[in-house]
């Protein structure tokens, strides 16, 4: 049965059409996304297509409002634009021939080679392929990796990047971004899934706080308790009692200059005592990646100087 389409009526009018009902022979009112009849209610057609341009318009547009294909990212190096040749069917589905794949060979080919058009860009393109590496390793979210990589942008257009590796850059950059979105990450977690040394990385993030001013608050023994307690699998009310440690503890200034991870450690380790959590010194050091023996100071503190 043919139905009149309108491209020009808005999704959610309703257009009056000629055709009947097949069912009662009623009339039938057509809108953007389905023709029902107006007196058996029979559903004649949806899923109607909309032959209209795929783009939205608000008012606080500066630019032009149409889209094609999927937006914009700063995690690639063309932020997302480059086009990728397929190997064995069409975009209508449709298998290649022999001679047509043998072409396509040589058009990827020639792409491959030139896909960068100056050194800088195939560093660029090697650094975010590191930091979306290093931040798909640690679990962070998009946000946080689209983070490091517009971080890692700005340290190679002030020229941060002569004189140190690639990778080094990469690491620091998802730690910066890490600390600047107040996650709670360690430098040693992202050294481990570096490929440089511990030392580089450092260094590489000391030129990236300096040269950049980033906004990285200190961390802090309440930022790692969730975690720590998570990966302990401890209740929520130890969770809950070793927060209100660690902040009694930051008010009374006993954790300045201690290291967060292993005081929050040790704050779970009296909270599960205190609710009868059966826990190891020896596990809540693994899970704060630190010694025993830190985690037995830091009860100490804890038991001198938070009531």
């Amino acid at each position: 049965m043919a139905i009149r389409h309108n491209s020009e009526q808005r999704s959610g009018d309703d257009v009056s059409t000629d055709t009947t009902c097949p069912e009662c022979g009623g009339a039938v009112r057509t809108n953007a996304i389905e023709t029902v009849c107006e007196d058996c209610g029979l559903l004649v057609d949806d899923q109607q297509i909309d032959h209209g341009p795929e783009w939205r318009s608000f008012d606080d547009d500066e630019t032009t409002p149409t889209r094609t294909g999927s937006p914009l990212t700063v995690a690639r190096h063309d932020r997302g634009l480059s086009t990728e040749i397929g190997h064995k069917k069409d975009a209508h589905g449709t298998e290649l021939s022999g001679q047509k794949r043998t072409q396509l060979a040589r058009l990827r080919r020639e792409q491959a080679r030139g896909r960068f058009q100056s050194k800088a860009e195939r560093n660029l393109a090697h650094g975010l392929t590191e930091v979306r590496r290093i931040a798909s390793g640690l679990g962070v979210a998009e946000s946080i990796r689209n983070q490091a990589c517009q971080l890692f942008r700005s340290a190679q257009n002030d020229d941060l990047l002569r004189g140190r590796s690639l990778e080094s850059m990469a690491a620091a950059s998802v730690f910066g971004a890490c600390r600047c979105a107040g996650a709670s990450r360690l430098l040693t977690e992202v050294v481990d899934l570096a490929r440089v040394d511990a030392s580089r990385v450092e260094n590489a993030y000391g030129i990236l706080n300096t040269e950049l001013s980033l906004p990285a608050p200190p961390t802090t023994p309440t930022q790692f308790v969730p975690r720590i307690a998570a990966e302990l699998d401890c209740p929520d009310r130890v969770q809950r009692c070793a927060q209100t440690l660690a902040k009694q503890a930051m008010e009374a200034t006993v954790t300045v200059g201690v290291h967060p991870a292993a005081f929050a450690a040790a704050c779970v380790y009296r909270a599960a005592h205190e609710h009868g959590h059966s826990i190891t010194q020896a596990t809540v050091a693994t899970a704060a990646n630190v010694t025993p023996a830190t985690i037995r100071a830091h009860r100490e503190t804890l038991r001198e100087q938070v009531v």
